[in-house]
């Protein structure tokens, strides 16, 4: 099946619910460029995020994530993952609506935990108690995540590519979106 993709898709949510292994199958899927913004946010910077937080703070990268998620919106349609905070701005929330469209991944804490606890790349949750620190986060945030155009539920049962389809499947309800693109007829050339 072959689809023709209308704007920028832009995965929100927690850390951990598969935003860029999910996009990256999307994009696969889809045919079209997939780009992650925190690897754009690095390379701009020659500097991990853990790095950018340590050393310029977290109000500084979350300044730097706005300029680049806009940058990379007035570009050709593609699959952005953003990071678990970027949706959390106003002036963020309002570009990625105006120029493309947000997909909430959404899982449960559990699923969050089991996922990201044994990486040590995620600065919020360098805490005394980082699930307790993740719950927290959750908590704050899922206000910001229902305000998406789209959500798809991210369960750990889930193989990536079976989330990868729900997002096409939720995508598809968009027309300004997503479209399935008409195969030429087959024709024999003498």
């Amino acid at each position: 099946m072959a689809f023709r993709l209308h704007k920028t898709v832009v995965m929100v949510g927690m850390m951990g619910a598969g935003k860029s292994a999910v996009g990256k199958e999307t994009a696969r899927l889809l045919g079209v460029p997939f780009l992650d913004s925190d690897a754009e946010i690095e390379a701009a910077a020659n500097a991990t995020i853990a790095e950018i937080f340590a050393r310029d703070g977290e109000s500084f990268f979350r300044d730097k994530e706005a300029q680049v998620i806009a940058r990379l919106l007035e570009g050709a349609p593609c699959v952005l993952p953003v990071g678990g905070g970027a949706f959390l701005r106003a002036d963020t929330r309002e570009g990625i609506t105006a120029q493309g469209v947000s997909v909430w991944l959404k899982a449960d804490l559990d699923t969050l935990w089991n996922r990201v606890r044994r990486k040590d790349t995620r600065p919020l949750l360098r805490t005394a108690d980082p699930r307790r620190t993740l719950a927290e986060l959750m908590a704050a945030r899922e206000p910001f995540y229902a305000q998406a155009n789209l959500t798809v539920q991210a369960r750990a049962k889930y193989a990536i590519e079976t989330t990868a389809e729900k997002v096409i499947d939720a995508l598809l309800s968009r027309p300004d979106v997503l479209t399935r693109a008409a195969h030429p007829p087959h024709r024999e050339i003498p």
